[in-house]
């Protein structure tokens, strides 16, 4: 799929269109009672990241008996609200057991968005989650440097052709320097801002969400072995239903 225009808009209403509202926070403490499965030599389940076909990124066993699919847009307040609270349980509590599997699809929509997204997946499968819980973290201070830019230059470079836009909105967002100083230098930042193949990949996984899933309603939205989470995306309703999954 060719990349479409984006509109960048008021990036104060992007930031909420399309991003499903949490609804309670308190998370369970109720015991885990998984027999886990032996990790790879030399590390365990959460350090086992691998690229997948769908072009997210899979953090554990890939054969393990319940996959989760987590799709995140990096300008939503409420994935980043799930990242403080359920992304650091997720993978101690079940990834690590070997038995449950999480994967990140980038939904993007708008093009700050998708230059956040080919920001945090630059480095590759090994960086990725660092990455993007870093973006999360930092996701009010470089969404307010573009709400405050002049909406006549946010026209100017809607009219830009991607190679130029995504770089020109990283500049605006101080992503490249961000970057730079967790480990992508500068030059390797500026040749994935300009991927049209990394691009095309996000556009199509996010079109894809919504032709997969009729269910989809925005992000964060959850899939569990193949089914769409029910309920609010939040870890104290998602919890329960992994957990009902692995039979515990």
């Amino acid at each position: 799929m060719k990349p479409s225009k984006f509109f960048l808009g008021a990036i104060a209403v992007v930031a909420v269109a399309a991003c499903n509202s949490n609804q309670g926070d308190a998370a369970t403490n109720a015991p885990v009672n998984i027999t886990p499965i032996a990790p790879p030599a030399g590390g365990d389940w959460t350090q086992t990241i691998t690229a997948t076909p769908e072009g997210g990124f899979l953090m554990g066993n890939p054969n393990a008996k319940v996959k989760v699919i987590e799709y995140g847009s990096m300008t939503c307040p409420h994935c980043r609200e799930f990242e403080e609270t359920g992304a650091g349980p997720l993978a101690d509590k079940y990834v690590k057991t070997g038995q449950v599997s999480f994967e990140f699809r980038n939904y993007v929509r708008d093009a700050f968005d998708l230059t956040a997204s080919l920001i945090a997946r630059c480095n590759g499968p090994k960086s990725f989650f660092p990455m993007t819980k870093a973006l999360y973290e930092d996701q009010p201070n470089w969404v307010e440097k573009v709400s405050a830019t002049p909406p006549d230059q946010l026209q100017q470079l809607q009219g830009l052709p991607p190679a130029q836009q995504f770089p020109a909105l990283a500049k605006l967002a101080g992503f490249q320097e961000w970057a730079a100083m967790r480990g992508v230098p500068q030059a390797k930042s500026s040749q994935c801002l300009a991927d049209e193949n990394a691009v095309n990949q996000l556009v199509q996984m996010t079109s894809d969400a919504t032709t997969q899933f009729p269910e989809f309603d925005g992000t964060p939205e959850f899939i569990i072995n193949g089914k769409v989470g029910e309920g609010p995306p939040t870890w104290v309703n998602l919890e329960p239903q992994i957990r009902k999954a692995l039979g515990s």
